[in-house]
């Protein structure tokens, strides 16, 4: 994987990526060649047109990547493909075409977007089934050792099973006989040479997989490995990488105190995510504000009570604060306690099920991100009751309090809404991940990937 600014990419998904935008310049090309060949028009220099072209392959990559086009069932199925591929560049030709309204200086003639659309649809459709078919061989999946042949090993092998993991197991190594969980691993003293096993496996990573490793880390063997040009990784961090999670089943506080992360506070950092919340949050209630008057009526409207509500969650530092939805439940949701969202929950209203459904209802929240209390971005922000719950029974709870809280966040885009102690403890280690690598540019992904949730109702409860 590639690491870019802290958040890591698949070697694949960045490669098609990279072919994507060529050839979505190439659609936006040939486009033009066409119609000004229909025309009898002089096509000029490839250097004037380079700004329009450039802003299409763009703003259509953009929409492709916010509607989950280089998401795992894209990338394993061309039926998602096709569905999200279509969604994503009529999304583009929609953006260019408002744009070439309001821009000055912008040259998009719309014959030519009808055109750039066909071919753009045709081309990265072509490339799906080009380099999918050397994705499905494996040819970029790495070549990764596991030193471990106990539960961690079997983990592993688990996660390498799956049909969008990328990379494969080569071999296991039982460097203890008391680790017998993987039936196919080699006796550690049944290798003469430890590092030129690993050169002859062709391995281009070795995974530390012990069950524990107090007095049992291979040293020598590893500065061996290392030296010889070797990634050795540990498995936390292999897991981190792997899952775009932490995993809170081996988490330890070394770990986290000497990993590479928590860079949040950087001042710089801080207060572009705060001007940035400020213009956005003011812009979409200014623009949101008629759809939000229009839905707290048809609330008021469907059932008895109040078209707003305020409740009480904590948010930086463990400070309580309020903030304000639409309505989407009875009023009397609550009257025997505080209880987690269900699917097809009763309590909600036939106006709450779609509120709901398009995220209607968490719109009054950005008056939260205005003054401060929230960020666009950030962990769901939980009420007092399942915070003290939680913090007693999941390690490391509190942790995802050191962020300030978001409509939208990494665990809300990868993982569906959860309504129990088991989908809290998933989502904490989602927000663990958000925390320890926070970036713009991973706020920009969710931000865009939030898109997909709300057009494919992923998660929506």
């Amino acid at each position: 994987m590639i690491r870019l600014f802290k958040h890591y990419i698949p070697h694949a998904v960045l490669l098609l990526g990279l072919l994507d935008l060529a050839l979505l310049l190439g659609a936006g090309e040939l486009a033009w060649q066409l119609r000004a060949g229909q025309l009898n028009t002089d096509t000029g220099l490839l250097a004037e047109r380079l700004p329009s072209l450039l802003t299409f392959a763009i703003v259509v990559q953009t929409a492709m990547i916010a509607v989950g086009v280089y998401g795992v069932d894209a990338l394993r199925s061309m039926r998602f493909a096709l569905a999200r591929i279509l969604v994503a560049v009529s999304l583009g030709i929609i953006a260019l075409s408002f744009a070439d309204f309001i821009v000055p200086g912008l040259d998009f003639w719309r014959s030519t977007l009808a055109y750039a659309m066909f071919l753009a649809i045709a081309m990265l459709l072509a490339n799906r089934l080009i380099v999918g078919g050397i994705l499905g061989a494996g040819a970029f999946r790495r070549r990764v050792l596991v030193l471990g042949a106990g539960h961690r090993a079997d983990r592993l092998r688990l996660l390498s099973e799956r049909p969008q993991s990328g990379f494969v197991i080569v071999g296991y190594v039982g460097m203890n006989e008391n680790e017998r969980t993987v039936d196919e691993a080699i006796a550690r003293s049944a290798i003469n040479d430890l590092s030129r096993f690993v050169q002859n496996l062709g391995a281009s990573e070795v995974v530390l997989a012990l069950e524990e490793r107090r007095n049992a880390l291979p040293l020598k063997d590893l500065l061996r490995i290392k030296t010889a040009g070797v990634h050795v990784n540990d498995f936390s961090s292999f897991m981190e990488r792997e899952t775009g999670r932490v995993d809170l089943d081996t988490l330890n506080p070394s770990w986290l105190i000497f990993s590479d992360g928590f860079s949040s506070a950087q001042m710089m950092s801080s207060i572009a995510k705060r001007l940035f919340d400020i213009i956005a949050s003011s812009l979409l209630l200014l623009l949101t504000f008629p759809v939000i008057l229009l839905f707290a009526l048809l609330v008021k409207i469907d059932s008895r009570g109040p078209a707003f509500f305020r409740q009480t969650r904590v948010g930086l530092y463990g400070q309580p604060f309020d903030v304000i939805k639409l309505r989407s439940m009875r009023t009397d949701a609550e009257k025997d306690g505080a209880k987690w969202a269900q699917t097809n929950d009763p309590r909600v209203t036939r106006v709450g099920r779609l509120i709901r459904k398009v995220r209607i209802d968490e719109l009054p929240q950005t008056w939260s991100v205005l003054k401060g209390e929230m960020s666009f971005v950030g962990p769901r922000p939980e009420r007092p009751q399942f915070v003290s719950d939680l913090e007693e029974r999941l390690p490391y709870y509190a942790e995802r309090h050191m962020v300030k809280p978001g409509i939208t966040g990494w665990a809300q885009i990868n993982y569906p809404y959860g309504a129990s102690i088991d989908d809290a403890r998933h989502k904490l280690e989602y927000d663990l991940y958000y925390a320890k690598n926070y970036t713009p540019f991973l706020d920009l992904l969710i931000l865009l990937q939030t898109l997909r949730v709300i057009l494919w109702n992923e998660g929506a409860r």
